[in-house]
């Protein structure tokens, strides 16, 4: 039988919060007594929940309980992929190189405006800006199978990294220098990382963006990918702990 949530490690050590995350995406009102309970147990701050966005007893619950609406994730996939016809760049993508990892990390910083982390006021813009240069280092060192770096005058101004993970090619990062938006980087990244997950043993790439993000969108879909799902991101923040927190610090 599942737990009804987990403690995220990760998350806790990184934002400085004992963080949870719930395991189910839909509940009854036994199920969120069940979720509430587990966050005292466990003296969680902020729990993440991922909510089905059909099921309306789910909804009453999360606003009855104080849970906050920070995000609407929405889901794209491409199942192309056996009819693909190799792209070719006009600009210069290459693999990212260790000397590429500064730069990347700036352009990360940038880039995430719209995430839920930003988008909850109780994480600062720093600490958000700190968690997307994290990740793309991460990617950098192995976290990715691949990140790909679009290059302009020996400059990386794009990025996009690729995982194959149970079969199913995953898009977890795109990035674009701010100072170079409106210039195709974006597509020329995405479309050469499809030529990548062309050469593996897959048949579909997935892609998670904001539902606010309606440029990524427009992005994915000239690129060939279809909407798949849509979910809700709910945090709940623990008044007592959270103010306690911010009374001592």
């Amino acid at each position: 039988m599942i737990d009804v949530c987990e403690f995220l490690e990760w998350d806790t050590r990184f934002f400085g919060y004992r963080i949870g995350r719930a395991n189910i995406h839909q509940a009854d009102q036994t199920q969120m007594e069940a979720i509430l309970n587990w966050c005292d147990d466990h003296q969680i701050d902020c729990l993440y929940f991922l909510s089905h966005g059909d099921h309306p007893l789910t909804a009453r619950l999360l606003a009855q309980n104080q849970f906050q609406l920070v995000d609407i994730r929405t889901t794209l996939s491409h199942d192309k992929l056996a009819s693909w016809t190799r792209f070719t760049p006009e600009l210069t993508i290459r693999p990212h190189q260790e000397s590429d990892i500064p730069r990347l990390k700036k352009i990360a910083s940038q880039s995430y405006r719209d995430s839920r982390f930003y988008f909850d006021t109780h994480f600062s813009e720093a600490i958000c800006d700190q968690l997307y240069e994290t990740w793309i280092e991460k990617s950098c060192y192995g976290y990715a199978d691949m990140v790909q770096v679009c290059e302009i005058d020996g400059q990386p101004v794009g990025f996009v990294t690729c995982l194959v993970k149970e079969s199913v090619g995953n898009i977890g990062l795109v990035g674009v220098d701010s100072a170079m938006r409106g210039k195709g980087i974006g597509y020329q990244v995405l479309m050469a990382s499809l030529n990548w997950f062309a050469n593996q043993p897959i048949q579909t790439i997935e892609v998670v963006t904001q539902g606010r993000n309606i440029g990524a969108q427009r992005l994915y879909q000239r690129c060939g990918f279809m909407t798949k799902s849509v979910h809700l991101w709910y945090h709940l923040w623990k008044k007592d702990t959270y103010l306690n927190k911010k009374d001592n610090s």
